[in-house]
């Protein structure tokens, strides 16, 4: 099934604090993405299975007002730093900050007000040929979550004519700041409508995984994946070894990706419908999350309840707690600098 033509769709989605929240929905190919500005959030990816039956493959909600309440930071943009920072505190350049604490005993995700509840501002949408795209700026002050420097944020989501959904990250500051930009979604490529994820098959373009203390923070080693649960260089279904890792409920681990400059970081791919995703990116690391704490307590668009290990989420990073540890990757942007980095998600479905 092909959508019409490469075409972005608008609606008003709602307020909040006399700030009006739009919905985008860009079409193109076999696909169309829904994306607002609140949190320049991603609400759902529309794909066919091999039968094509179009579903979203992404957790989210069909009303403003649950982004407004509680939740694990479904299709956000998170930051100033994607994961976690130890004790929220750093040293940079000879200088000590303290930032919020909303993770304790650690700072998460940016903080009690990151980037996922800005009202971002909205560009006019770009139409191509074979390509849509919108873009979303924002700001974020000196000192705002104990930060240092004024940081100008600018987030591009495009869609192709050959169903991908390309994210490019641009900032700049006139401070030193740590920075580490991501989207927080979660898919289920059977449109959720298997409520878990077991039976996905995962590859990962990675041998080493960034070893965890019991505060969930990096401790600085990398451990090879070879005879652990974390080993994804072949295709394995996530159910064959997550049972092993029992303080984490799953998998929630930062893998060091192979390689340099924009490469290939995972594929995932579902037997029951045939969708295959396909995830690269220019970041050192990829989060790979599997909802482990997801307690069917929330009701999704698709009408279901979103139960543990319903979903996985591929966040392209920095290292957690990079500032940190100077072995890590540099996550430091300075003035005179530009942060730009790509991720791209490729769908396509196999046959019987």
């Amino acid at each position: 099934m092909r959508v019409d033509k490469v075409d972005i769709e608008k609606e008003f989605f709602g307020f909040i604090e006399g700030q009006p929240v739009y919905l985008y929905t860009l079409k193109a190919g076999h696909m169309a993405l829904s994306v607002m500005n609140y949190g320049a959030t991603i609400t759902a990816i529309e794909v066919p299975d091999r039968n094509g039956q179009m579903h979203s493959v992404v957790a989210g909600f069909s009303t403003l007002e649950k982004y407004l309440q509680p939740h694990p930071y479904m299709g956000v943009i998170v930051g100033r730093f994607a994961n976690r920072i130890a004790d929220g505190r750093f040293t940079l350049d000879g200088k000590e900050y303290q930032l919020s604490i909303n993770d304790s005993p650690n700072h998460l995700h940016g903080g009690d007000s990151g980037f996922d509840k800005k009202v971002w501002m909205a560009e006019d949408p770009m139409i191509g040929p074979d390509h849509c795209a919108i873009a979303f700026t924002t700001s974020s002050a000196d000192g705002e979550e104990g930060y240092p420097g004024n940081l100008s944020i600018r987030v591009v989501y495009k869609v192709t004519e050959q169903n991908e959904v390309e994210i490019s990250y641009h900032a700049i500051t006139d401070k030193a700041t740590p920075i580490s930009l991501t989207n927080h979604s979660y898919f289920n490529l059977s449109g959720f409508q298997k409520s878990r994820i077991l039976d996905h098959e995962l590859s990962i373009n990675s041998a080493f995984f960034t070893e965890k203390n019991e505060n969930n923070t990096s401790t600085g080693r990398l451990i090879k994946c070879a005879d652990t649960a974390q080993d994804f260089r072949l295709p394995k279904k996530l159910g064959k070894d997550i049972d092993q890792l029992v303080s984490d409920r799953g998998y929630d681990h930062n893998h060091v990706i192979e390689g340099h400059g924009f490469r290939s970081v995972a594929q995932l791919v579902d037997p029951y419908s045939g969708r295959m995703l396909e995830v690269h990116s220019d970041m050192p690391g990829a989060q790979i999350y599997t909802s482990n704490w997801w307690d069917a307590t929330l009701i999704g668009s698709q009408g279901i309840p979103y139960e543990k290990h319903g979903a996985i989420a591929i966040e392209t990073q920095q290292f957690p707690d990079a500032p940190n540890h100077t072995n890590f990757p540099n996550a430091i942007l300075r003035p005179g600098e530009t942060y730009e980095s790509k991720t791209r998600f490729s769908f396509s479905c196999q046959a019987d």
